[in-house]
C-alpha cells in the first residue's frame, strides 16, 4: 500500500521510526510529512526519516490552533493531491486526519490519552480506525465518534517504539555528564514561559530543588524555554534534538509534566515523578496504581543520588501489532 505518515511533534518520530522501518521492509510505499514544531524536523533528520516539511505551530489559543488546523490541513491536502495515497496516519494530528477527509483517503488516527476533547472530537469522527492502549475504557471514547472504531492493543506505545532499543552512553558524553554522580531529567510542561506565565507552579519549584545540586538535563519544548533556562543559569540544556531515550535510560530520576517521557521511563525502567496537573488519563492511572509511575506534590520527595544497579525488566513488544491496526483503516 501506498502510505502517509504525519508528524506534528517531536514524539511522534519516536513512534513513528520503527513503524516506518517495518512497513518498508513489508513492501509497503511510505512517505512523510513532518510540522516545525519542537524538535520534530531536527529529529527527523536525526533518524534519517525523509520528509516533507509543512506547516508549523501557531500559537498555543484556540484562534491560533483553529488557523494552524485550516492552514496546514489545506497545504496538507494539497501536498496530496495525486500521490494516490491508500491510507493516511498520524499520533494525535488532526491535520492529516481532516486532509485525508478532504482527500477522500482512509486515516487512522492514534493517542494515549483520552481527555483532549477538541482533538478528539476532530479525529474520531473522520478517522476510519482509532488506535490506543487498552487501558481506556472504550466507553469514554464514544463520545467522540469512536464507537465501532477502537483498536485497542496491549501495554504502553513506548514498548513497541523502543522495542529494538538499547541505550548507548554516547549521549553522556555529548552532555558532559558523568555517570558516576547523579542525574536527573526534567522535561518541561507544553507552557511557552517557565516562570513568569508558568501554569505549573509545582515544576517551576522542581527545578529550584534540583539547581546545583545534581546534574540536572532539562528539556525544553520551545525556544522560549531555553531562552528562560539559559536566563536563569544551573541547568544542562541541550542546543539540539539528542538521544532523549538514552538520556532516559542512564538517568537516576525523570520528572516531566508532559506523558511520553514519563511513560519512556517506565518501560526503560528509570524512576520516574510526573507534574502533571491536568486530569489524569486511564494510562496514567494504570502505571500509578502499578507503582511504575508517581505522582509529585512537593519537590524534596525527589531523591538527588544514585539508583541501584539492579536488572531491568523490560516489556518489548512488536512494532507490526500497531501496524496491523493502523493499516485496519483501508479494511
Amino acid at each position: 500500500m501506498r502510505v502517509w505518515v504525519d508528524l506534528t511533534n517531536s514524539p511522534h518520530v519516536m513512534v513513528f521510526r520503527p513503524l516506518i522501518e517495518r512497513m518498508r521492509e513489508d513492501g509497503h510505499e511510505v512517505e512523510v510529512t513532518a510540522r516545525d514544531f519542537a524538535q520534530t524536523l531536527e529529529l527527523c533528520e536525526r533518524f534519517g526519516i525523509e520528509h516533507t516539511a509543512i506547516g508549523r505551530h501557531r500559537g498555543g489559543r484556540l484562534i491560533d490552533k483553529a488557523g494552524g488546523l485550516f492552514s496546514r490541513s489545506y497545504a496538507l491536502a494539497r501536498w496530496a493531491r495525486g500521490r494516490r495515497f491508500d491510507v493516511a496516519m498520524g499520533h494525535g494530528s488532526n491535520d492529516v486526519t481532516v486532509a485525508a477527509w478532504l482527500r477522500r483517503i482512509p486515516a487512522s488516527t492514534a493517542f494515549d490519552y483520552e481527555w483532549a476533547r477538541v482533538q478528539h472530537n476532530v479525529n474520531c469522527r473522520l478517522a476510519k480506525a482509532v488506535v490506543v492502549p487498552d487501558a481506556i475504557p472504550p466507553e469514554r471514547l464514544y463520545q467522540y465518534g469512536a464507537r465501532g472504531k477502537i483498536r485497542a492493543y496491549e501495554g504502553l506505545k513506548e514498548e513497541y517504539y523502543l522495542a529494538d532499543f538499547e541505550p548507548d552512553p554516547a549521549v553522556l558524553q555529548e552532555l558532559g555528564l558523568d555517570s558516576a554522580q547523579p542525574i536527573v531529567v526534567l522535561r518541561t510542561p507544553p507552557d511557552v514561559s517557565l516562570y513568569h506565565r508558568f501554569e505549573n507552579d509545582l515544576f517551576a519549584q522542581v527545578l529550584e530543588r534540583v539547581r546545583g545540586a545534581a546534574q540536572a538535563v532539562v528539556l525544553p519544548r520551545t525556544a522560549e524555554q531555553r531562552a528562560e533556562l539559559a536566563r536563569a543559569g544551573g541547568f544542562i540544556v541541550p542546543e539540539r534534538a539528542i538521544d532523549a531515550p538514552s538520556l532516559v535510560a542512564f538517568a537516576d530520576t525523570v520528572v516531566s509534566a508532559g506523558g511520553t517521557m514519563n511513560r519512556e521511563a517506565v518501560a526503560l525502567g528509570t524512576p520516574v515523578y510526573t507534574t502533571f496537573e491536568g486530569r489524569l488519563g486511564a494510562v496514567d492511572e494504570l502505571l500509578l496504581r502499578e507503582g511504575r509511575l508517581r505522582r509529585l506534590s512537593d519537590p524534596t520527595e525527589i531523591e538527588l543520588e544514585k539508583r541501584g544497579d539492579g536488572a531491568v525488566n523490560r516489556v518489548r513488544r512488536d512494532p507490526r501489532v500497531l501496524i496491523k491496526q493502523l493499516l485496519s483503516a483501508v479494511d
